[in-house]
């Protein structure tokens, strides 16, 4: 497993970031002397996922300030880099009356143990033997350290819970198959690339016993948006009387986004699926809480019905 300064860190004149678009291939840095460099940094996803992106934020506010930025310009062009993911917000909102170097990486160090503990409570579900799936990347990489989805999956193979992980490949960007089996292999865990399309006739040949997934906002009723694809698996999962486990911090729970069809889904250009053809690529989807099994936070396992359970999970 990376360590967090590895992943993300700030420094006294900037704040770099382990390049993930070039994994695992490569291990490059990249280094971000201005908030504006960081917002740039988050939009061409040098580093992505929710909480992994609050974090980056929050660096950003805290370099700002360190050099003398103009602060509200600087929380402006961080909180306009990615629409979807509410951790970003969340990060800057906490920056606001702090933003200093400290506290900045004192949300760092809390996101980290946040993961640590939702690992444990998703580990619970698990039975021995246990045959995973997961999409996109919810590991180290898009947490800043241990990893919600992954990290859990991380903690189910030390207790001997997990037996196999299927990685959906995750299109068009691969953030599953170059990250989180990058992740799975580094941390020995059995497991093995399959495109997205594949996963439905894994399920119904019996190989596949739950879908564990990271998440980018929860609405306060329990609808979720992820990566493009999970509404799918989650559909396919219902379908073959599978559970799909949401493991996201509470951070990533938007109680001021009431459902799904609130949540902001970021179109990406379109160069990403094809440089010829004329193409729509929306970056994520919105899963309906009826789907979901369980969301599982920091603070525990909590099951439908969501519009009460979440609120005591932020309230926590």
């Amino acid at each position: 497993m990376l360590e967090p300064e590895r992943i993300l860190r700030l420094e006294d004149d900037a704040v770099v970031f382990l390049d993930q678009r070039l994994l695992p291939l490569e291990e490059v840095d990249v280094r971000c002397g201005t908030a504006a460099a960081v917002a740039e940094a988050i939009q061409t996803m040098v580093v992505r996922g929710a909480p992994a992106i609050g974090v980056a934020a929050a660096y950003g506010i805290a370099l700002a300030a360190a050099k003398g930025e103009d602060l509200a310009e600087a929380d402006r062009v961080l909180r306009e880099s990615r629409p979807t993911a509410v951790n970003l917000a969340w990060a800057l909102d906490e920056m606001r009356d702090d933003p200093s170097a400290e506290h900045a990486r004192r949300i760092h160090a809390d996101e980290v143990e946040r993961c640590r503990r939702m690992a444990g409570h998703t580990a619970e579900l698990l039975s021995p033997g246990t045959r995973a799936l997961t999409h996109c990347n919810a590991g180290g990489l898009a947490t800043g350290g241990y990893g919600s989805a992954v990290g859990a999956l991380l903690t189910a193979w030390e207790r001997g819970l997990l037996d196999h992980v299927w990685v959906d490949e995750t299109r068009p960007l691969l953030q599953g198959a170059r990250l989180t089996a990058w992740e799975l292999e580094t941390a020995s865990i059995p497991h093995a690339v399959i495109a997205d399309s594949a996963a439905a006739s894994l399920m119904a040949a019996g190989e596949v016993d739950c879908v564990i997934t990271g998440a980018d906002r929860i609405a306060a009723n329990g609808d979720t948006a992820n990566k493009i694809g999970t509404y799918s698996l989650a559909v396919l999962a219902r379908h073959h009387e599978i559970p799909l486990y949401i493991v996201a911090p509470s951070t990533t729970v938007d109680l001021q986004t009431p459902d799904g069809s609130a949540i902001p889904i970021e179109e990406r250009d379109s160069a990403e699926i094809t440089a010829r053809f004329a193409a729509r690529n929306p970056a994520f989807d919105v899963t309906p809480a009826e789907l979901i099994a369980a969301i599982v936070t920091e603070s525990g396992v909590h099951r439908a019905p969501y519009q009460q359970s979440l609120a005591g999970a932020v309230a926590a």
